[in-house]
């Protein structure tokens, strides 16, 4: 697959300003059910102005510029505005922690910083080294920095329509960073062009769909597969305010096109259970005529009456949510795959070809197939440069005719279906010899209503235990008597589950309620909401012994 100079991201921002300048491209709500609206000529004005305040500062040709923020219009100004001035983005998550942000600033050479809304400004700014340069967005944190509306008031725009080579540096895409520090994934305008075209061919992307960006932008997919997208298709872009009014930002998008990560689909899941038990609502949709009236019901409650594509990526999804949106809600929820190093272009589950357990067949242009050790490799159009400063690395990730080494394990089926079936780093080893890939196993276990999260381990044991957290309703009423039985039985009943299908060697010996909250803020998840393995196993290391020698099923942590 190739893309022209006219189908560059940039160009087509550039062609919805000339096309369609007073249609609506952005609503930005503002706190208070307050929303303010950008148009395509809007859009582009501001970013002309400050990529002219950027132009002179005098930074070289190909200087990176980093973006630290939550999802908003004026990051998406700012990614313009960079890459109109000749320079290369580089966001950083909202999330990490201030020695985090200090290695990527560090890292990436960075000459300047855009900081925009944020909900620890307190916590992080001690990451920002002295010295650097910031532009504050209109909705980031109390400052006395240079401010976006200021800037924008008396700058006049830069001249014309600056383009970039289709090759040229455009984004610097850190991990995650699930093991050790993150890596600086780089990509071009011709690697994410292509990424964008086909994702928007295959889902059929339009001006008139609607998407709400609320998934970190400085992750790859949302740079993909909204903010790219909504680059090339000219579709209306909303933002979330805030996980309090979650409900209403959805609302009020109202989306026709809507992904997430397996935590929020089970939280919606667990949402509907609140409001209707899940017996009484399996009951009702068996009634003649009521099915329907009701599945609209709840898709409006849930914001997704209007959507007609929902996908879910970065993780496995239980076949059991997956069976459920699709039998209870008539939701197709379709799953899909990519990592950061082929800009998350790689697969995708089409309507009506989805298959439960597979995460997709191969975009257009994509080949994959299967190491002799198990290993998925991939060769996409979107491949990446390489890793920032990191040649030695990048030599290792691609074999010899350039597929890349994903490090997962995977299948393939008849119909070219792939399978993640877990990761390479991953495995384990028991006491006896056997290896165990935990992913299976965990992705069985979160099956359970109880559970929001959980970690396979048991290295050099006997066999694996799973340490699990609890879903979000549950762990406020976990005290009281009752919700203790359903605790037990729920995690007594998924332990029965998993070792019954599972090889000998790979049964759960025990189960380990944990009181901790896995989240961002203690480093035990990523920002994108996966778990870290060795964080945690760390953390629990020393109870480890205690737990095998007690001889119980079910632990209290």
């Amino acid at each position: 697959m190739q893309v022209s100079d006219n189908e560059l991201l940039l160009q087509k921002v550039y062609q919805h300003e000339r096309e369609r300048p007073d249609t609506v491209y952005m609503v930005q709500p503002l706190g208070a059910g307050k929303t303010q609206n950008y148009t395509w000529a809007e859009t582009v004005d501001e970013a002309r102005r400050m990529a002219a305040y950027l132009k002179a500062k005098g930074y070289p040709q190909g200087s990176k510029i980093a973006i630290l923020s939550k999802n908003t219009a004026e990051m998406i100004m700012s990614e313009l505005a960079i890459w109109m001035a000749g320079y290369v983005s580089v966001a950083i998550y909202p999330t990490l922690a201030p020695e985090s942000i200090t290695y990527i600033l560090e890292h990436s050479e960075a000459r300047m910083i855009f900081i925009g809304k944020l909900d620890g400004w307190e916590k992080m700014k001690s990451g920002i080294p002295t010295g650097l340069p910031c532009v504050f967005h209109s909705l980031a944190p109390s400052n006395t920095f240079e401010n976006w509306t200021d800037i924008i008031a008396k700058t006049d725009p830069i001249e014309g329509r600056p383009v970039r080579d289709a090759d040229d540096l455009a984004v610097i895409v850190y991990t995650s960073g699930s093991t050790g520090n993150p890596k600086g994934v780089m990509h071009s305008f011709r690697t994410m062009s292509i990424a964008v075209k086909g994702i928007t061919q295959t889902i059929k992307a339009n001006k008139n769909d609607r998407m709400i960006s609320y998934l970190p932008l400085a992750h790859v997919f949302e740079r993909y597969a909204v903010e790219g997208a909504s680059f090339a298709a000219g579709f209306t872009l909303y933002f979330a305010e805030s996980l309090d009014t979650f409900n209403a930002d959805m609302q009020r998008a109202r989306p026709t096109v809507f992904h997430s990560v397996p935590r929020l689909w089970l939280k919606f899941q667990l949402g509907v259970f609140a409001k209707m038990p899940e017996k009484r609502l399996n009951m009702l949709l068996k009634v003649p005529g009521l099915k329907q009236t009701l599945r609209k019901k709840l898709l409006t409650a849930l914001g997704l009456d209007a959507c007609r594509l929902a996908v879910s990526g970065s993780a496995p999804l239980p076949a059991d949510v997956i069976t459920w949106y699709r039998k209870s809600l008539g939701l197709e929820l379709l799953e899909g795959y990519g990592m950061s190093e082929n800009f998350a272009y790689s697969h995708f589950s089409p309507p009506g070809e989805g298959k439960i357990g597979y995460v997709g067949s191969p975009l257009p242009g994509v080949e994959h197939r299967i190491s002799e050790r198990g290993e998925i490799e991939i060769k996409s159009p979107a491949n990446m440069l390489g890793y920032y400063k990191m040649e030695e690395e990048t030599k290792n990730s691609f074999t010899s005719d350039g597929f890349l080494l994903t490090g997962d394990r995977g299948e393939i089926d008849e119909k070219n279906r792939l399978k993640i079936t877990g990761r390479t780093k991953e495995l384990f080893k028991t006491s006896k010899g056997k290896y165990i890939a935990p992913a299976p196993i965990e992705n069985i276990v979160n099956a359970a209503s109880v559970v929001e999260l959980c970690c396979v381990s048991g290295a050099n044991q006997a066999s694996p235990h799973v340490l699990i957290m609890l879903s979000e309703d549950i762990r406020p009423r976990v005290k009281e008597g009752a919700v203790q039985k359903q605790v037990q039985d729920a995690i007594d009943a998924a332990l029965k589950t998993v070792n019954a299908q599972v090889d000998p060697h790979e049964r759960l010996q025990f189960a380990v309620i944990v009181k901790d909250e896995w989240s961002t803020d203690n480093s035990f998840l990523t920002p994108t909401l996966k778990i870290k393995r060795s964080v945690i196993e760390e953390n629990y290391a020393p109870k480890v012994d205690k737990w095998y020698s007690s001889g119980q099923k079910i632990i209290w942590e």
